[in-house]
């Protein structure tokens, strides 16, 4: 691919939103000068699913450009937690929650990320010594109102929900990490717009600089929702490949061409190849096929993403399941404990169970406590298969 396809490329590949404009920041690119370009986490979870990774991806394609690539660890914005995403306040997190939350974030993260051309930053380094003189100067840039007009807070305002004033001041900080990187273009998902525009603020008012918001588009769960731990419908970086390749393999048909855009590296034009053989009527099984060993291959490697195939392929269209994963479990311990351990969401295994989505020796069950059995055999929906292992010392 040429430079100026390249370009194009990290410009539209699921990208939802350039601000101030796509056309502005092309102007840019042809300077040729090297860009900041900065994207930041909370280090509020653990995991990462290739949901949060879209914006990864998008920042490693501007490593591979050779721009200038800060990687921020919000450390210090995660004591007040960002809500733009919640209809809730964030319960605070203390730094030894922060430090250990993160510790295997960036290993998730290089899955997606070369993070030898990428420096790490921990916004504490100058946010812990700004003086309240100095936070009263920021905040006179910026509305209350504009905060308070939000869609969740002001969803909150009116159930009378409380909202904390802490949280009005979390698009200061994150505007602040901005202007004291000296950004050109920070990346993030449409959730964070707002935030984000904070920095575009600081940046012109302080330095007279434009600065430029790539927001990108998020990638669906499973079940067409937005991806999330809390309904179980997450692929995580870190499933096993012949879970992740099944989980690809249970998402909607309308989502195929989502995935391949926001989930993959594979060229667009092969993507809308795809796109046509799905429009003339082509099997969408074996395009999916194609996908979740695409996705297993980029996230583990080509053997495992073949082995995942071939299991699969064993499994569901031979009918003959495997319950080769094994879970650990303590004695007395109900189906739906197992199933929460499984899927990481206590709400979404009741769901499933009362809905019976999940066997036992191939016979739904419907009852919560039901306790489990040494080798009871397992199945969570359509293709997830678990033979139970009872610690006898338990």
């Amino acid at each position: 691919m040429t430079m100026d396809g390249k370009i194009r490329d990290l410009l539209d590949r699921g990208v939802v939103n350039i601000i101030p404009a796509s056309q502005k920041l092309e102007e840019v690119f042809k300077s040729d000068r090297k860009l900041n370009v900065y994207f930041g986490i909370d280090p509020t979870a653990t995991k990462i699913h290739i949901g949060n990774a879209v914006p990864l991806r998008k920042l490693q394609a501007f490593v591979e450009l050779g721009h200038n690539i800060t990687f921020l660890i919000g450390d210090f914005t995660a004591l007040i937690g960002d809500t733009s995403d919640k209809d809730t306040e964030r319960p605070v997190l203390t730094y030894e929650q922060i430090q250990e939350n993160f510790k295997t974030y960036k290993e998730q993260a290089e899955k997606i990320v070369d993070f030898s051309k990428v420096k790490v930053v921990h916004n504490s380094e100058w946010l812990k010594n700004l003086k309240f003189e100095d936070i009263v100067k920021l905040c006179q840039h910026f509305s209350f109102g504009d905060f308070a007009s939000r869609e969740l807070i002001r969803a909150r305002l009116d159930a009378g929900k409380p909202v904390g004033l802490h949280e009005a001041l979390y698009p200061v900080m994150q505007g602040y990490d901005s202007y004291h990187l000296d950004t050109d273009i920070q990346i993030g998902g449409a959730d964070q717009t707002f935030n984000m525009q904070a920095g575009r603020t600081l940046l012109k008012d302080l330095s007279n600089k434009e600065s430029f918001v790539i927001v990108t588009g998020y990638l669906e769960g499973t079940d067409g929702r937005k991806m999330s731990k809390s309904w179980g419908n997450a692929i995580w970086l870190t499933d096993e490949p012949a879970d992740m390749f099944g989980k690809v393999m249970s998402i909607k048909d309308s989502l195929i061409i989502q995935y391949f855009t926001l989930a993959t590296n594979l060229p667009m034009g092969e993507i809308e190849i795809y796109k046509q053989e799905l429009k003339s009527g082509k099997n969408p099984m074996e395009i999916k096929l194609v996908l979740a060993e695409k996705i297993v291959e980029e996230l583990h490697n080509e053997q495992a993403a073949k082995a995942a195939r071939e299991r699969f392929e064993r499994t569901f269209q031979e009918k003959q399941p495997e319950y080769s994963e094994e879970l650990v479990v303590s004695r007395d311990t109900n189906i739906a404990e197992v199933v929460a351990k499984l899927i990481g969401s206590k709400s979404e295994a009741k769901r499933l169970i009362n809905q019976r989505g999940v066997d036992i020796n191939e016979t739904p069950v419907d009852d919560l406590s039901l306790i489990v059995k040494d080798d009871d055999k397992i199945k969570i929906g359509k293709r997830r298969f678990v033979k139970a292992k009872i610690n006898e010392n338990s």
